[in-house]
């Protein structure tokens, strides 16, 4: 029955990439391949796995949990384009666990374990040439392994269910391009699993993972080109205006009459004249 449903959710996801990519140009396809770390929390129900491993008489004094741990996945795909892609990978979302104690004296431990495979439609939103928004939904099959060991009035607790089971998974973040050949995301993701004992809950995983493209080519980019120079045309400057200067006109002579003795002009008996002729002259 497992199978069969495995089987119907990988193939409605399948189907679903497939109608979404057809509706876009495929421009700037890829295949790509990572991987990503960080920490997973699970909302695990410990009293309910507890009490349902507690022997009949045996109540809880006492419990401390822990439902944090260490995660990581490993993932490949195929970006169709720059808003779609179809993703699948391995996660390990680490180990939970609870240790209580018991009246009549006793302890109870628990230790759960989730690992499992994913096919998930990944979405791109660009906001800058380097800069997207993430998105993404899936199916996971997942195994949860658990181990229930008991001390002192709670020694016959001894178990280590196992299940395994397909549901869900949904997740958020960003990504941004160092270069088109690498590429950082941050993640949060969350993993509908089931706890083995009968019931259903939910792990968050937050991750920074490293992307790697495969033969991919870069989109071109729009460059702002550096204003062109441009000389201002010079300054057309005028000649200077040639003053052509009034002719002067001589004032008409008038003609006088000088009358001089010739006594003021020449000495006696002489052809010079004299200095004091000259001056009349003058």
């Amino acid at each position: 029955m497992t199978s069969k449903k495995t089987l119907r959710l990988l193939s409605l996801a399948g189907l679903g990439t497939l109608l979404a990519t057809s509706a876009f140009a495929q421009d700037h396809s890829y295949y790509y391949g990572g991987v990503g770390i960080g920490q997973s929390r699970a909302n695990i129900d410990n009293d309910s796995i507890k009490n349902s491993q507690l022997p009949t008489g045996l109540s809880t004094t006492g419990i401390t949990r822990e439902d944090r741990d260490a995660a990581y996945k490993l993932f490949g795909g195929y970006q169709f384009n720059q808003n779609f892609a179809l993703e699948a990978g391995y996660f390990n979302l680490g180990k939970f666990s609870f240790a209580s104690t018991t009246f009549p004296a006793g302890t109870v431990d628990g230790q759960i374990k989730v690992q499992g495979v994913n096919l998930d439609l990944v979405g791109t939103l660009p906001m800058t040439e380097r800069f997207s928004l993430l998105g993404r939904v899936g199916v996971q099959h997942a195994k949860t392994s658990d181990t229930f060991r008991g001390t002192g009035a709670a020694i016959g607790v001894n178990s280590s269910p196992s299940k395994r089971d397909t549901n869900y998974k949904v997740g958020a973040g960003m990504q941004y391009e160092i270069s088109p050949a690498f590429l950082v995301r941050g993640e949060v993701e969350r993993f509908r699993i089931n706890d083995a004992v009968g019931s259903h809950t939910g792990v968050n995983m937050l991750s920074v993972s490293l992307v790697f493209p495969f033969g991919r080519e870069e989109a071109p980019r729009k460059v702002a080109l550096a204003p062109v120079y441009v000389a201002p045309e010079p300054e057309v400057v005028p000649p200077p205006a040639v003053v052509t200067p009034a002719p002067v006109v001589a004032a008409p002579v008038v003609p006088q009459r000088v009358t001089f003795s010739a006594d003021s002009l020449f000495t006696f008996n002489q052809s010079a004249v004299g200095p004091d002729g000259k001056v009349a002259l003058d």
